[in-house]
């Protein structure tokens, strides 16, 4: 028997020329385009979900309302086109972020979003160094670092806004400025990296049949915002067809339970969480057999870590993704490969190369500076000295230093800041932290360059054990021994030191100047620390 619903497709069909496809929809050019045709396609899905006390969800209908709302609000409060909102919030404020975010643009303004973490001086440093022209904040934020800028909650702002239909909107365009984040400043002074709407939605066709991570309901990510890899989930929330579930404050435990009753069937981490949730044992016993897709982002993902996880995601493809704040969406993607365990991937979302200092390409296996490019690249906010040194056209340096195989695959070296020159030898600390992590009893390490009278700067280890059940703890000697045998003579730590965790910023990077500090003030500022020699 014929359905109602047959009749209406061969009607239809009828009424295209026969082997013509079917045409494709234009792109998207700006944020709230996205976010206007998600909230006409998908009017009742839920686009983020909150867990944590009070969880909360958020549908597509009703971010583009509240944001519109907002951003009649913020019209009214004298935000212009091209004028810069800072955003603080918390973990469990993620709704009223992606509220406020969007009505940011609505207002023709760029977002700048920051965490709730930040110091008094660092939230001042930023919101100055924008210019900044107003202040969202969640609620329990307080500080006298936000007072000049009259901080709002978005319920005070909408509850005394105007009515949206008294206000013009604002048109931006893909050009325009949609949001300025900060880097974490842990080799210098925190640079405003700027993305324009063309950047931020490239490729984007608004088409339901393309939405983005199509396997899953949820993806679940415990990113603080204010981070490159927090705006990716939150870009990630109007690009695919799950819901993007965010737990408020990332322990193992709540991660792992999160992982089980939500049934994601994709999550995100980075590899210091991964390493954490790995290390503690919340996943034992639990049912993850919904996850499809593990995926990590921010930093290499060392190749025994990547183990790990293939072993406790029996279901799950792991990959690794490779960019920066200010190369991004370009990027390396890599499912983990035994055969390839160091590469980082090859290019998606634009092309990877590596040059010479003077910026010459590099034929394939040679070492040198990593380069990425992106169709709209970003640049640095007011920073024209750093922007020259980093932008050139599309490409982007990414400060890392690495090589390509013949058949387009990454591998990093290290950091080029990161890369320790010892006597005659540039060490890859990179290198050698992926054999320590190869340690069974190793939960986390970290490799610097410490000064040294004759070799000039020497290698340093830094670890943190993991007690192993049916293993005697481990001591610095026996590690010695350990990586005598994968590592070579030059690259073997000079140092080592066993303290009980590693000083990390926001966004769970090691504080590497920090490192060489407790290593080169007096013994009593490292918990055990040994002279591996």
């Amino acid at each position: 028997m014929t359905s109602p619903g047959d009749l209406a497709g061969r009607a239809l069909a009828g009424l295209r020329p026969p082997n013509r496809p079917r045409p494709t929809p234009p792109p998207v050019r700006t944020v709230p385009q996205l976010l206007a045709w998600r909230a006409g396609a998908d009017l009742d899905r839920v686009a983020v979900e909150v867990d944590g006390p009070g969880a909360r969800t958020l549908t597509f209908h009703e971010w583009h309302t509240r944001a519109r709302a907002a951003a009649a609000a913020l019209a009214s409060r004298g935000v212009r086109r091209g004028d810069r909102v800072g955003l603080v919030f918390g973990a469990d404020g993620w709704i009223e972020f992606a509220v406020t975010y969007a009505a940011t643009h609505l207002a023709g303004a760029a977002a700048v979003p920051l965490s709730d973490r930040l110091t008094g001086v660092q939230l001042e440093f930023a919101l100055e160094h924008c210019e900044a022209t107003a202040v969202v904040h969640g609620r329990g934020v307080e500080g006298a670092a936000l007072a000049r800028w009259r901080p709002v909650t978005l319920e005070e702002l909408t509850t005394t806004g105007p009515d949206v239909s008294t206000v013009d909107a604002v048109e931006v365009g893909p050009t325009d400025v949609a949001q300025i984040l900060y880097t974490s400043g842990t080799t210098g002074r925190p640079k405003g990296v700027v993305a324009t709407h063309a950047n931020l939605v490239q490729g984007f066709i608004a088409d339901p049949r393309r939405l983005a991570l199509a396997h899953s309901d949820r993806f679940l990510h415990a990113f603080p915002i204010g981070t490159n890899a927090a705006q990716t989930m939150l870009l990630g929330a109007l690009t695919s067809r799950p819901a993007c579930l965010c737990l408020t404050q990332f322990t193992p435990l709540r991660f792992a339970r999160l992982i089980e009753s939500s049934r994601a069937g994709t999550i995100f981490v980075v590899p210091t969480i991964a390493i954490e949730l790995l290390n503690s044992g919340a996943l034992a016993g639990r049912d993850t057999t919904a996850v499809r897709l593990v995926g990590s982002t921010a930093a290499p993902l060392p190749p025994a870590v990547a183990e790990r996880l293939a072993a406790a995601f029996p279901q799950a493809t792991i990959v690794n993704y490779y960019t920066s704040t200010e190369a991004a969406p370009a990027q390396t993607s890599m499912i983990f490969d035994p055969g390839r365990r160091d590469a980082v991937g090859r290019a998606v979302g634009g092309q990877v190369m590596v040059t010479d200092d003077s910026g010459q390409a590099l034929p394939p296996g040679r070492t040198g500076q990593v380069w990425l490019r992106a169709e709209h690249p970003r640049s640095y906010f007011r920073d024209e000295a750093a922007s020259a040194a980093t932008f050139r056209g599309h490409w982007v340096r990414t400060g890392d230093v690495g090589r390509i195989d013949p058949e387009g695959y990454l591998y990093l070296l290290d950091r080029d800041v990161d890369i320790v020159k010892s006597g005659a030898f540039k060490v890859s600390t990179v290198e050698v932290e992926a054999a320590l992590y190869e340690h069974p009893l190793v939960a986390e390490a970290a490799v610097v360059g410490v000064p040294h009278p004759v070799l000039g700067s020497a290698l340093a280890a830094v670890v943190v054990s993991r007690p192993g059940a049916d293993e005697p703890p481990m001591t610095l000697p026996e590690l010695r021994r350990f990586l005598a045998g994968r590592l070579a003579d030059h690259q073997l730590p000079a140092r080592l030191a066993l303290v009980d965790h590693l000083p990390r910023n926001e966004a769970g990077k090691v504080l590497k100047r920090e490192l060489v500090g407790w290593l080169t003030e007096p013994p009593d500022r490292v918990d055990v620390a040994e002279d591996a020699q």
